[in-house]
């Protein structure tokens, strides 16, 4: 019987054990490379964009730093659990709310909102060695253009 609970109690350990390393294959400080990447309509962000992703208890939590296409300096932060429920996002005028969800343990989505309406999703899908994140945005912006962006960042 104590074999039993020890062999059960392990695959459990086990089993949470890989659902917190998963959430740090997000993690880490992520920095645009604008050479790699492409803006469609465009114009590209002017300057260096960061993201800083933390693991956080059934999800993640995101702060972006950077230099928007018209020069003007951004920060936005927003947190949330794997569950594709809408989150509160700060200080980004594109989006109200940010939904996420794990696709799998190197790929996620995130629905972006405004005033409830859906309009950018990203398709986030990290580098099995950990030091690239390739993110696909498509949709319909604030202003009603249609985006297709790919942005690559690295560590």
């Amino acid at each position: 019987m104590k074999r039993i609970m020890l062999v059960l109690g392990t695959v459990a350990f086990c089993f949470a054990m890989s659902g917190a390393f998963a959430a740090d294959v997000f993690s880490g400080n992520w920095k645009l490379n604008l050479a790699k990447s492409k803006y469609d309509p465009g114009p590209p962000p002017k300057g260096p964009n960061f993201v800083k992703i933390e693991a956080i208890e059934g999800g993640l939590k995101l702060t972006i730093d950077g230099v928007n296409a018209a020069g003007k300096p951004t920060h936005s932060e927003w947190s949330g659990k794997f569950d594709g429920k809408d989150n509160p996002v700060k200080g980004d005028p594109n989006r109200d709310t940010a939904a996420l969800k794990k696709i799998d343990d190197y790929t996620l989505e995130v629905v972006n909102r405004k005033d409830g309406k859906v309009t950018i999703t990203n398709r986030q899908v990290y580098s099995r060695d950990g030091k690239t994140r390739t993110v696909t945005s498509t949709g319909t912006n604030v202003k009603g253009i249609k985006v297709n962006n790919l942005a690559v960042y690295e560590q």
